[in-house]
């Protein structure tokens, strides 16, 4: 094969980033590991939560969204951006709501300072998601600091080996497919500890693999961690 048509070919084999189904985020979907159990604990105690504010914080690929999306379906919540302008003070007024990735997407201090407000006037819940805890968000104003330390903060830590295995089997299930355990842990000890990443990887070999028309092996895994590893994916996404 010409270098020409080799490159031709990885062009029509190249993956897009993006997934080109929905990742399955139900709780049954949810795979419980030890670093996970108070954050679910909590969502799954709802409404019946120690405090009206919660956060969960958590690195990227953690499984935060999965969780945030969990509750929201549960609660029927809001999905909130507290900015000027924005009627975010409303929505927390009329029930639950949910404002995600909280330190990253930044915020009014002033406008969630009512947020929170309302939330505990009406009775109503809120649940954040964040990398950080909230005493590191850099919170000028003294009466949201005094809110945020008031809040229920629940930690998650990245997944372990164990778990990234389990994810990784259960996604290749989802889509039919069975692979070798000693495969399973190749792909564990070479990928990012997140659960983004493994869902990412699984895309790319299901679908590479059809494209050539051939079965899920260790070089083909290895040249997809490597396409993954050069694309740098994983680094700016959260999960």
């Amino acid at each position: 094969m010409t270098e020409t048509s080799e490159r031709e070919r990885r062009r029509q084999e190249q993956l897009p980033l993006q997934f080109t189904h929905d990742a399955a985020r139900t709780r049954d979907d949810l795979l419980v590991s030890e670093r996970l159990a108070a954050a679910v604990a909590i969502v799954d105690e709802w409404p019946a939560w120690p405090s009206p504010v919660v956060v969960l914080a958590g690195p990227v690929g953690s499984g935060k969204s999965h969780l945030a999306h969990i509750w929201r379906e549960k609660a029927g919540a809001a999905d909130i951006h507290p900015v000027t302008g924005s009627n975010a003070e409303a929505l927390a007024a009329a029930g639950p709501v949910l404002f995600e990735d909280a330190e990253r997407r930044g915020f009014d201090e002033t406008e969630l300072f009512h947020v929170i407000n309302s939330v505990r006037e009406n009775g109503h819940s809120l649940l954040m998601t964040s990398r950080l805890w909230p005493v590191s968000w850099g919170v000028a104003l003294p009466d949201l600091k005094s809110r945020l330390k008031a809040a229920t903060v629940v930690e998650i830590g990245e997944p372990d080996e164990d778990l990234l295995a389990q994810v990784i089997v259960k996604l290749f299930a989802d889509r039919q497919l069975y692979i070798d355990d000693k495969l399973v842990g190749y792909i564990v000890n070479r990928m990012e500890r997140s659960l983004g990443a493994a869902q990412t990887i699984v895309e790319r070999l299901d679908r590479l693999a059809l494209a050539r028309g051939t079965r899920i092996t260790r070089p083909l895994a290895a040249e997809v961690l490597n396409d993954f590893g050069n694309s740098g994916t994983g680094a700016g996404s959260d999960d």
